[in-house]
């Protein structure tokens, strides 16, 4: 079992949030998906034949290229991967490229889950953010999508925006959860140095919100899914019964990926390598035969760390079987340990042979996980 990661670097607006956009990149498109295509050959062996169940199109926003792009990607995956019969096939897409007649384009190829980056239901967050979409067009996004035949369907919301109340917050989750997307993501607004929202935080535009009030707001996105039928599975993810997010979930259960495309990552179990981030120096090496990228070759504390930082973040937790035949008795015997404290103070359970964060946990995550962090 093994799973695709495709990066699409490309995005048609200048993100507050985000720092990898050039309007000099539109141009260069075309060359992009060819040279991408050409790694997908090139690395064919890289997953040894592994059944391939999960496929994800990510960026960026996959959704800015052409339908005809769209398709060599899928055709050249499809040619060149065995994949399976039955494999979870998500595109990220901005909330106005989703029109009927898109939508319609996409049915045609192997797409069956669209993950949305909606971020609020709050106009003038959505300004601040720099979206191009407002809360009427995500609304309506979801339902065009729904109405095209898409039965899958993930939003992502942001939690602890500027100046954010807490009823602000809960009007983005009672929006969300009236439209009954299958998965949500919500994730902390973090201020990445360099983007236009980071330089007007140091402006003194606007204020972060304080921990308290950060929390609060993650205990009301918690409690909302909760009480709307979602289970919380990952720390930042949730989902209806059966619809957790396949190729997300193998980056948290040791699945080997390739990720292919500028900044892309790859893992197959025993190392990690990723691809040079600038995209044009991307194209020549893909071009020239020579890809450009890094590699790091993981020894066992490494991968325990690895495994610890990403289970542990996960509703089902570390399988203290699994964690014994995987890893030394004295990576085990120093996990458990570290363990034992966590679950005194009530931040960690042991149940049905697993190790999970408890609600209390939940809230102090980086903390436990540290605790369990091999020095």
């Amino acid at each position: 079992m093994a799973g695709i990661y495709i990066h699409i670097p490309f995005c048609k607006q200048r993100c507050s949030y985000c720092a990898f956009y050039s309007s000099t990149l539109y141009n260069i498109k075309e060359e992009y998906v060819d040279a991408l295509c050409n790694e997908l050959r090139m690395r064919k062996e890289y997953l040894k034949g592994e059944t391939v169940e999960t496929i994800y199109l990510g960026g960026g926003t996959p959704s800015t290229l052409t339908i005809s792009q769209l398709q060599k990607i899928c055709d050249t995956v499809y040619a060149t991967y065995p994949v399976s019969d039955t494999p979870e096939v998500t595109i990220e897409c901005n909330p106005d490229d989703l029109t009927p007649e898109f939508l319609k384009q996409l049915k045609t190829m192997p797409f069956n889950r669209i993950s949305m980056g909606v971020q609020s239901f709050n106009d003038m967050q959505l300004k601040r953010l720099g979206r191009r979409h407002n809360a009427e067009k995500a609304c309506s996004a979801v339902k065009n999508a729904r109405a095209a035949g898409f039965g899958n369907i993930s939003i992502d919301l942001m939690f602890a925006l500027p100046g954010s109340t807490k009823e602000e917050w809960m009007h983005d989750l009672e929006t969300a959860i009236s439209l009954k997307p299958d998965h949500l993501s919500a994730y902390n607004l973090m201020y990445e140095e360099g983007t236009p929202l980071y330089n007007s935080l140091q402006r003194g535009e606007f204020k972060e919100l304080s921990e308290e009030e950060n929390l609060e707001q993650f205990q009301m996105l918690i409690s909302s899914m909760k009480a709307a039928g979602y289970r919380h599975y990952e720390i930042s993810n949730f989902a209806l019964p059966g619809r957790e997010s396949r190729h997300n979930s193998s980056y948290w259960n040791d699945t080997p990926y390739i990720g292919c495309g500028a900044a892309s990552h790859s893992y197959n179990g025993t190392s990690r390598e990723w691809n040079i981030a600038d995209i044009k120096e991307y194209i020549k090496g893909i071009n020239s035969g020579k890809r450009n990228f890094e590699i790091e070759h993981l020894n066992e504390e490494e991968r325990y760390n690895d495994t610890i930082l990403t289970r542990l973040r996960t509703a089902d937790g570390l399988p203290l079987a699994w964690m014994e035949e995987k890893f030394s008795g004295r990576l085990n015997t120093y996990m458990l340990r570290a363990a034992e404290k966590e679950v005194a103070l009530g931040n960690l359970k042991e149940e049905n042979g697993h190790l999970s964060l408890t609600e209390k946990g939940i809230f102090i995550s980086d903390a436990v996980i540290r605790e369990l962090i091999y020095v």
